[in-house]
């Protein structure tokens, strides 16, 4: 909630140090709490904020199709493995946001769940955008790149039972022309369908889900998304971004030093 961004990163490393469950069952309970939370997240900012519904609607079908050879990939590894591969990404994620809130704090101030209005479209990218509605102008190359950033995050949702949301937004913005704004609300969007497709994906290809500890995971999740949304408006961006990235990053450090510790 606070962030617009994130809940995964936290939700698997939490629920396996909390509840002592493997990345793959910390991942198939994290994906259904995300894809709610999310959920609810896209209906909140539905109406003040610019979801391309085209776009995450595309995003989710082509990722719906690439998250079982996720799964498939994370039931044939090792846990330590998978775990090393997750806090590794998790690092990126880190670094990457750290560095954003660094440079280019206009960014910062938008990554969150709260965000409203259009704001500035990005030039000089892949496609289009409508000059007075601001919606993208669907072409062949746009729909390519809207079908690769759905396939590398239905791989890694699959992979990690993370939602995408910090594959969605950088994707998004190096390639098409949307705002900030437009990436944040569409990226959302596309969490909430990606996850919950790659959740019953799961579920098909054997993967148990424990309600008992999932609902009221969901439950906690959906509370805390309309409270981070509450204050966030309250906290500078870059500050909240630089936060979330240094927790971010102790956390990967952790999860790679105990995994390093059982090889």
């Amino acid at each position: 909630g606070l962030t617009g961004a994130g809940g995964s990163i936290f939700a698997v490393p939490l629920l396996m140090a909390g509840l002592g469950y493997s990345i793959t069952q910390a991942a198939t309970v994290s994906l259904l709490a995300v894809a709610i939370s999310a959920g609810v997240g896209t209906a909140m900012a539905w109406k003040r904020s610019y979801v391309r519904y085209r776009a995450a609607s595309l995003m989710a079908a082509v990722g719906a199709l690439f998250a079982p050879l996720g799964i498939g990939v994370a039931d044939r590894m090792s846990q330590t493995n998978l775990t090393l591969i997750f806090a590794l990404v998790l690092a990126v994620v880190a670094v990457r946001m750290f560095h954003t809130a660094t440079v280019s704090r206009d960014d910062a101030t938008v990554v969150r769940s709260a965000v409203a209005g259009e704001g500035q479209s990005s030039i000089g990218r892949v496609g289009r955008v409508h000059a007075r509605t601001g919606r993208l102008i669907w072409t062949r190359p746009v729909a390519i790149i809207v079908s690769l950033i759905g396939a590398v995050t239905g791989f890694f949702s699959g992979l990690l039972g993370v939602g995408g949301g910090f594959i969605i937004v950088p994707a998004i913005r190096a390639t098409l022309p949307l705002s900030m704004h437009s990436a944040v609300a569409t990226s959302l969007m596309a969490i909430a369908l990606t996850s919950s497709l790659t959740f019953v994906g799961g579920i098909l290809q054997g993967r148990p889900a424990p309600l008992a500890t999932a609902l009221p995971f969901v439950a906690g999740a959906v509370l805390g998304m309309i409270l981070g949304r509450r204050v966030a408006p309250l906290i500078s961006g870059p500050a909240l971004q630089q936060g979330f990235a240094i927790t971010a990053g102790i956390i990967a450090v952790v999860m790679a030093l105990k995994s390093w510790s059982a090889l």
